[in-house]
């Protein structure tokens, strides 16, 4: 990544990589195929990076209002996507975690990074509004303070090689890809499902999908459910071309421990228990669908995404 940014400008939506360097330790825990001694020293790999600000989910957790400004959320997501199709059509990599834990703050002044260390603290719980909106004015972000504000994507932790994944199982779980979760070979497509779960959650202030475990079925049960539930039955073809397929389906549309669903659309959602208008509703939705699609070959890509009506709006 640091070698292809410095020929394209788009890595600068990625964390910057400064340095590394080596220090010799006691492990709390080392993972080997042998017995180790608690005082065994091995050398740690430390890795520096450029300082940037607190998360987006710090932001999200202490904003008081329902879900961000849209107007930020749309600058943030375009630079979020800018980063991706960097990442996969430069560098050849699948994040493979992106959530708002993952997409770090950065203020172009000084004092804009001192506001956002100052103000955000995710330990605290302090709330933070917009002027005008009341409290201590030591404890607000302008309005154009917020919108001064970059993101960048950071945590390569997770990631891979387009070529070349290195684990099956991939994502943190309400961002998790269909694919992911039925087994099926992943690529980029699954940073973009994730885009639109974390655009959703910052819109809103909810998340998209939030599975949960019950007395007979598991929280992939679950989540499988959720989305069918919101993007509709999932075609023949695409259930049984998937390795797990018979972990979750008896047979097409039929899931094997969750027998009542209760379908509901997006545009639905936004409108009744977010209180957007049909307008506003229906525009994002249109965004967020083609993200959403369940065949990843013909999922929006990063690309196509930046190109969309509401987000360049």
């Amino acid at each position: 990544v640091s070698c292809m940014k410095k020929k394209d400008l788009a890595g600068e939506n990625i964390v910057c990589l400064l340095d590394d360097f080596r220090m010799i330790g006691e492990n709390e825990l080392v993972i080997t195929p042998f017995p180790v001694s608690e005082s065994l020293t091995l050398p740690h790999v430390c890795l520096v990076f450029e300082v940037l600000g607190p998360s987006m989910r710090c932001l999200m957790g202490n904003y008081t209002a329902q879900g961000l400004p849209l107007p930020f959320v749309k600058k943030s997501l375009q630079q979020v996507l800018a980063g991706l199709h960097f990442l996969h059509k430069c560098c050849r990599i699948i994040h493979a975690d992106i959530k708002p834990e993952n997409i770090l703050l950065c203020g172009c002044s000084k004092r804009l990074q001192r506001l956002l260390m100052d103000t955000l603290d995710c330990d605290q719980g302090t709330e933070v509004r917009l002027k005008g909106a009341g409290g201590d004015l030591g404890n607000q972000l302008e309005e154009s303070d917020l919108m001064s504000i970059e993101v960048k994507i950071a945590d390569l932790g997770s990631a891979c090689w387009t070529y070349k994944p290195f684990s099956k199982e991939i994502q943190t779980q309400p961002y998790r890809a269909l694919e992911v979760l039925l087994g099926l070979d992943y690529g980029t497509p699954a940073d973009i499902w994730s885009t639109a779960c974390l655009a959703f959650e910052m819109a809103t202030g909810e998340r998209l999908f939030d599975p949960q475990p019950g007395k007979y079925f598991s929280r992939d049960d679950d989540h499988v459910a959720r989305i069918i539930e919101l993007l509709g039955r999932i075609p023949p073809e695409i259930v049984f071309s998937w390795n797990k397929s018979t972990k979750f389906f008896s047979r097409p549309g039929a899931l094997l421990r969750l027998s009542r669903l209760f379908p509901r659309s997006l545009p639905g959602i936004l409108a009744d228990r977010h209180g957007w208008t049909p307008r506003e509703a229906a525009a994002f939705a249109a965004f967020l669908l083609p993200a959403l699609h369940y065949a990843p070959e013909r999922r929006a890509s990063a690309a196509q995404s930046l190109r969309h009506a509401w987000i360049a709006a």
